[in-house]
């Protein structure tokens, strides 16, 4: 520190006393550990900066020149660096490439970095610099070529001087609040290859002079507020290549100078006030491979020299207004990945869409095509979405379907389809959404649905099915929605979570439908007579007998199932006493548990074992002592029931000492048959101790029944707090970090004693009176190692929503990746404040997938639990909400591990105190 401050002084002083003493000083090592001196360092990236070093140049990050041995090169990109851009930066004077991107650099920029007069490339985008650039910021430029100031907060005008910067060949300024009109000076430096403007507030027209950018390879303007029509001298710009104008105010008809692009392969217009038709020279421009016009005011018809852009890749047309049929010359696109025509007036039957084998995405919706669905359609064998619904089309599905086996979406909804949904759908494997409500389709619901294992959306509703629901449905792992409403199906509703939780509206309307979601009881089926004499009839014997005699007959039997009765009770009474008396040899001498007050609460749970052993119960206890001698008698009390999971029922009661505990009792009892197996794995996570974790203190066994004996927490879970509590009891945003970090480190702490949780969800995030989460129900899918991830996943699938895409499949290895995928969704549930899944009348709402949209739109405080009402520092809350996303991954290896979560989590963490006094 003594050598730091000396360093400082030096810095300050130099430039007076360095003559009269002259010093012999290194100014990159004294420019740079003042650099380092303003910055926040959290990851030690800059650890090998050390101010005692003669030169800097085996630095991270630093490069020199190998003659001068001065620093030419300083690349810091990432390192997570926060703090301000100190002075020390103006003292590398012949630094010429500076990059400090994707860091949070805060503050203001200076002026200064013009001194610095070899500097060729300046980057610092992805930080938190804000306020206006000053106006002499590139006064002294001369060697300046690129600049990025992008993804930060500047705002105000874009500076004039910038059109002095003559050799500058990028510039990228997007996704800042620039505004004001674009300087036409900049227009005007005719080196640039790059110009990115998007994503700002600028206004006003395109300058004129844009035909000086004759070397301009890339324009984006996108998300704008620029207006009126795109000027006739960006035909000048020849070497053209990609064109954005998205999201503007862009009006009238497109210049006839721009089919004068023929290297253009990128032409982006969507969102704007085009009106008219498109041109039929848009066919001269050979060489675009994306064009995408949609949601503009284009007219008339999609014009037929189409056809000639053999290399189209992407082609959208979507919410205009065009009319007339599809041109069939379209079809010699070949190379087309995705056709988006949706939202116009299109007539005609389909096109012959089979000649485009890499189509993947295909969306002809909201227009009016009739007759058939084309057979050729089981030909797009890449294709992954499918969407023809709100047309008109009829006939039935074709069997052919089944060919397009990657579909992910098929959506046919709203249309006059008839016939059966063909069973060849089950070779769609992938599929995850089926909509074909609102049509005329008629027969069963085929059995083949339930071999799509991805399938989460699917909506049959106002159709005329019929028959019963298949029993397989219930073994689908990953259902969200399931409409089936307004048929004339019948039958039982199929087992499972999902169908036993299914939203009524999602049923209504079939009237033959039974169960206890539409309130309607199934008949049951009765068992068959007993007859006692299978070479007689009934009716012999009795009319053989004289009226006493069938009554002595009736009597007989009768006594036989009162002895039946006697029996069982007494058989139930030997095994009570069987277990008093084998609990009082084999209990431990730490636990004063009475196994008959124990056997008298639970009762039925021994009465019924059929095994021998089942009359013997063991109580082990595994921290501290514990007496059940009072209050046995409300161990599994449907009174002091805390509520039901995927694994069991868990019950509350407080022991003689007053020490309270939670009590679950399994319910895959009958799946865990070894004493050993259960006794091993229980030990495991039994010692697994943390202050984020809810201890298990003992344990109870016998074949037929098992208990797990917990800490009682007495704040209730986490599910609760966010959902069930009232408007005058929200939970904190400080409270919810806290949370957040506590539960990552408790998962943290599992995952390095190798335990996967396997059934993370808020209902077992569980609070102590200290506001500190526990984390509870870990472990337990380590007691049924007999039992494949689709029976286990059945167990758990009360945390819809929750589970990680790779459940549903039966080649991937399911490890702590998985927590990881339940964690970052329980993170979001706790900063939107809304529920993983949340069902609507005829739609479902998926928490991450609403989330991801809204953070890729810029949108991520809207996302905010508004039950905070702004109180909350978007400098925490919004790095929160985008670390669960990353969470969210559906590729596990992208998925950070708890550990570093919990660093992450640390780092981002801000003073409260400072907030407040803010």
């Amino acid at each position: 520190m003594k050598r730091l401050l000396e360093l400082i002084v030096l810095f300050v002083l130099a430039p007076l006393c360095a003559r009269c003493l002259n010093l012999s000083l290194n100014d990159d090592v004294l420019g740079l550990i003042v650099f380092k001196a303003a910055v926040e360092d959290p990851k030690q990236n800059l650890a090998t900066w050390d101010e005692d070093d003669d030169s800097p140049c085996n630095w991270t990050g630093v490069q020199c020149s190998p003659r001068s041995k001065r620093v030419v090169e300083l690349n810091l990109d990432g390192f997570s660096l926060s703090g301000r851009l100190g002075r020390g930066l103006f003292q590398l004077e012949f630094l010429q490439r500076l990059s400090l991107s994707k860091n949070n650099l805060s503050g203001n920029l200076s002026p200064n970095f013009a001194r610095v007069d070899n500097l060729q490339v300046i980057d610092l985008s992805g930080n938190n610099l804000s306020g206006t650039v000053p106006d002499d910021f590139f006064r002294q430029c001369g060697s300046l070529r690129v600049v990025s100031l992008a993804n930060n907060k500047f705002d105000g005008k874009i500076p004039d001087s910038l059109s002095s910067c003559g050799s500058l060949i990028a510039v990228n300024l997007s996704s800042n609040q620039f505004s004001g009109p674009l300087p036409s000076g900049v227009l005007s430096l005719s080196g640039l290859r790059s110009l990115d403007l998007s994503d700002n507030a600028l206004v006003g027209e395109i300058p004129k002079v844009i035909e000086n950018l004759y070397n301009l390879r890339t324009l984006n303007l996108r998300k704008n507020q620029f207006s009126s029509q795109i000027p006739d001298g960006i035909g000048s710009c020849l070497l053209l290549r990609s064109i954005d104008l998205s999201e503007n105010s862009f009006s009238g008809n497109l210049p006839q100078t721009m089919q004068k692009l023929v290297l253009c392969s990128d032409l982006i217009l969507s969102r704007n006030l085009f009106e008219g038709n498109i041109p039929e020279w848009i066919g001269e421009m050979k060489s675009l491979e994306t064009l995408d016009f949609s949601g503009n005011n284009f007219t008339g018809h999609i014009p037929t020299t189409m056809g000639n852009l053999q290399y189209l890749k992407v082609l959208n047309l979507s919410s205009n207004a065009f009319t007339d049929s599809f041109p069939e010359s379209a079809m010699k696109c070949q190379n087309l990945l995705a056709l988006d025509i949706s939202h116009n007036f299109i007539m005609g039957n389909l096109p012959a869409i089979g000649s485009l084998a890499k189509l993947q995405f295909l969306n002809l919706s909201g227009n009016s095509f009739v007759g058939p669905i084309p057979e050729t359609i089981g030909d797009l064998k890449a294709l992954s979405v499918l969407d023809l619904s709100r047309n008109r089309l009829n006939e039935s599905i074709p069997k052919a379907i089944g060919g397009a086996v990657s579909l992910m979406e098929l959506k046919l909804d709203e249309n006059f389809l008839g016939g059966e949904l063909p069973s060849s759908i089950g070779h769609c494997s992938f599929l995850t959404t089926l909509f074909t409500s609102h049509n005329n389709l008629t027969g069963p619901i085929p059995a083949e649905l339930a071999k799509l294992s991805y399938l989460r959306n699917v909506d049959l509703s106002f159709n005329n099915l019929n028959g019963t629901l298949p029993k397989q449905l219930s073994n689908l792992p990953n259902l969200l929605l399931f409409n089936i409403s307004h048929n004339d199906l019948k039958g039982e509703l199929p087992g499972g979570v999902f169908f036993n939780t299914i939203s009524p509206s999602s049923v209504a309307g079939n009237p033959s439908l039974c169960g206890s979601v539409v309130n309607k009881s199934c008949p049951s089926v009765l068992p068959k007579p007993i007859v006692l004499d299978p070479n007689s009839t009934s009716d012999s014997i009795s009319s053989s007998l004289p009226p006493s005699t069938n009554l002595r007959r009736n009597r007989n039997i009768l006594s036989i199932s009162a002895l039946v009765a006697i029996g069982a009770a007494a058989f139930i009474i030997i095994g009570i006493i069987l277990i008093t008396i084998l609990n009082s040899r084999v209990q431990p001498p730490t636990s004063s548990l009475s196994a008959a007050a124990l056997a008298l609460s639970i009762g039925d749970d021994f009465s019924h074992s059929s095994s021998p052993d089942a009359n013997s119960g063991k109580l082990v206890v595994l921290s501290g002592e514990l007496d059940f001698s009072a209050g046995a008698h409300a161990l599994l009390n449907k009174d002091c029931e805390l509520g039901c999971g995927g694994f069991g029922a868990v019950y509350h009661t407080v022991l003689r000492d007053g020490h309270s505990v939670a009590i679950k009792k399994l319910t895959v009892s009958s799946l865990v048959k070894s004493q050993e197996d259960f006794e091993r794995e229980v030990r495991k996570f039994g010692n697994v101790r943390h202050q984020n974790l809810v201890t298990l203190e003992g344990y109870y066994w016998t074949p037929s029944l098992q208990l797990l004996i917990y800490e009682y927490v007495s704040g209730g879970s986490l599910y609760g707090l966010l959902h069930e509590a009232l408007d005058d009891n929200v939970l904190p945003w400080n409270e919810r970090f806290n949370i957040i970090l506590g539960t990552a480190k408790g998962l943290a702490h599992l995952h390095q004693s190798n335990t996967i949780h396997y059934n993370i969800k808020s209902s077992n995030i569980l609070i102590d009176c200290n506001g500190q989460p526990k984390v509870g129900d870990y472990g337990l899918a380590r007691l049924l190692p007999m039992l494949d991830r689709y029976v286990l996943s059945s167990k758990i699938q009360s945390a819809l929503g929750y589970m990680a895409p790779e459940f549903a499949c039966r080649t991937v290895k399911i490890t702590e990746k998985c927590d990881m995928y339940a964690f970052g969704i329980l993170i979001l549930e706790i900063v939107t404040g809304k529920r993983p899944v949340e069902y609507m009348e005829d739609d479902v709402a998926v928490l991450c997938d609403m989330v991801r949209v809204a953070v890729d739109e810029g949108r991520a405080e809207e996302c905010i639990d508004s039950k905070l009402r702004g109180n909350f520092p978007a400098a925490e809350a919004v790095p929160v909400l985008k670390l669960g996303l990353i969470c969210t991954s559906h590729v596990p290896s992208n998925r950070p591990e708890m550990r570093e979560m919990v660093k992450i989590l640390e780092m981002i963490k801000c003073p409260s105190e400072l907030q407040e006094l803010g």
